[in-house]
């Protein structure tokens, strides 16, 4: 049975508040953040300064690194007058603790305990791709030796 997609007045929707406190400027620097580190290095504020065309006040870029540093998600070393930023994790690391939050939050929630919550993953993803099913199964076994050598 398909649910519907809804959103209660005044609330958003969970696709739009996953990013744990992030506007939609610091979401935008971390991008260019990660595509910089991806092609082997550090940024300063100058660099992303440039990256936006020049478009945002210096100022505002450099409050933005030194908010997203303070929120854990970049690494800075200061090297004479200037900080250098690099990423503390990757996309798909932030993406994952992203999912995990949500998870453990909605299982947190359900009043009929977990099943709901799961049952609800398993018509998503096999909505999504059948073979995601197999994954899943896959990574369930996994995860159940994994914990049996840990005994």
């Amino acid at each position: 049975m398909k649910l519907p997609r809804f959103t209660l007045r005044g609330f958003k929707r969970p696709s739009e508040v996953v990013a744990p406190e992030l506007g939609p400027l610091e979401r935008d620097v971390m991008e260019v953040v990660w595509q910089r580190h991806d092609r082997g290095g550090e940024v300063s504020v100058r660099d992303i300064h440039l990256a936006f065309n020049e478009r945002l006040a210096y100022t505002t870029l450099m409050t933005t690194l030194d908010r997203l540093h303070k929120k854990g998600l970049l690494n800075r070393r200061k090297d004479g007058r200037a900080f250098y930023y690099s990423p503390r994790l990757s996309p798909a690391d932030f993406e994952r603790g992203i999912a995990r939050d949500v998870i453990v939050a909605l299982l947190g929630r359900s009043k009929g305990g977990a099943e709901p919550v799961l049952s609800y993953i398993v018509d998503a993803l096999s909505d999504c791709d059948r073979e995601l099913l197999d994954e899943l199964d896959r990574l369930i076994k996994e995860k159940r030796r994994e914990l049996r050598r840990k005994r």
